[in-house]
């Protein structure tokens, strides 16, 4: 059903998020003029529904005053975006930065344009490639009467109350089960997702690693080397079961008390391709998870579970690798101990 409360939004950067949250708003009612450096993203949209515009001074043209201009860029240019921007507009125009930059650049950003009687909202988006259908769920920091005047827009790109069974204990209003939620001041929105993505580090680190170890439970039915290096597998017998992974993945998703959206993606990949032979296990992070962790230290949290699945990701990236060989050639140099190369 569309909205009854259309706005019109200028969206800047149309990469995967940008366009699809383009595409929710518009399925929706709502008027979107947008904007990227690839011209092809624009006319793409423009060919849906959306009014082109072929730079920032000419978005800002196509806005109907107060402006809302909505920003779906990387964290590194944002600020560079932001200073253009700033000469565009006019008083009681709102900027959201709906990506994951950094709280406390949001904390700057709000003062900076504050002498310009510029708003500025800070929105933690989650929801990935699946949100145009599924909705995103949105952590929002800003003052409050943007945030009132804008809440057509979070309304529509939310998820909605159907989305969840209602929690049973429940007994107050508020837009939280609709899947967006006024967080607080500035940077309160990012603080939220910043931790948001710090967990998803270590969930995602824990499914990993639980369908590792049933992966490798058949130990006990390969060879191993008998050498001073390898240590023996006392009960090999304990260690004979192939398990298929994909079919264990499948089956928690039904019922199981870690069943999620993330097991649910991790079944489907291992649907197409069992093995996973198309990827080499090198995992980035973004920033997030550092900062969450930064975060959890300065307020003397402890975060172990975090930390570690954030380490977890420098080391399949092979940063550990330096110290790995200072490992070995300790262990050669007090002991005589040979290092055995890969696969052996």
């Amino acid at each position: 059903m569309a909205t009854d409360a259309p706005l019109q939004l200028g969206m800047i950067g149309l990469g995967r998020m940008g366009a699809n949250l383009v595409r929710r708003l518009t399925r929706d009612g709502h008027h979107c003029v947008v904007y990227d450096v690839n011209e092809s993203a624009v006319r793409e949209l423009e060919g849906e529904g959306a009014v082109a515009a072929r730079s920032l001074g000419d978005l800002v043209a196509k806005l109907e005053r107060p402006r809302a201009v909505w920003l779906m860029l990387p964290a590194a240019v944002v600020q560079s975006t932001l200073d253009q921007l700033t000469d565009l507009l006019d008083p009681d125009d709102a900027v959201i930065d709906g990506g994951n930059s950094y709280y406390r650049d949001d904390i700057t950003r709000a003062a900076q344009l504050a002498p310009h009687r510029l708003h500025y909202l800070d929105c933690g988006t989650s929801g990935g490639v699946w949100g145009v259908e599924r909705g995103y769920c949105l952590m929002i920091g800003g003052e409050q009467e943007p945030v009132t005047r804008l809440d057509p827009i979070f309304r529509t790109i939310a998820p909605g109350r159907g989305s969840a069974e209602p929690t049973p204990s429940r007994r107050t209003d508020g837009t939280a089960p609709e899947g967006y939620l006024h967080c607080g001041p500035s940077g309160a929105g990012h603080f939220v997702k910043m931790v948001h993505n710090g967990v998803e580090y270590g969930m995602m680190a824990a499914i990993a690693e639980g369908l590792s170890i049933i992966e490798h439970a058949d130990a006990g039915l390969r060879k191993r080397s008998a050498d001073a290096e390898t240590t023996p597998l006392r009960e090999p017998e304990a260690y004979q079961y192939e398990i298929d992974v994909g079919e264990v993945a499948e089956v928690w998703r039904r019922g199981s008390v870690v069943s999620s959206w993330l097991v649910d993606l991790t079944a489907d990949a291992l649907a197409r391709s069992p093995k996973l032979d198309e990827f080499t296990g090198r995992v980035s992070d973004s920033g997030e998870g550092r900062w969450t962790v930064r975060a959890a230290v300065d307020e003397g949290v402890p975060a172990a579970v975090i930390t570690t699945a954030l380490i977890d990701r420098f080391a399949s990236r092979g940063l550990g690798e330096f110290a790995d060989r200072v490992l070995s050639a300790m262990r050669s140099e007090f002991g005589g101990h040979a290092e055995k190369r890969s696969g052996r």
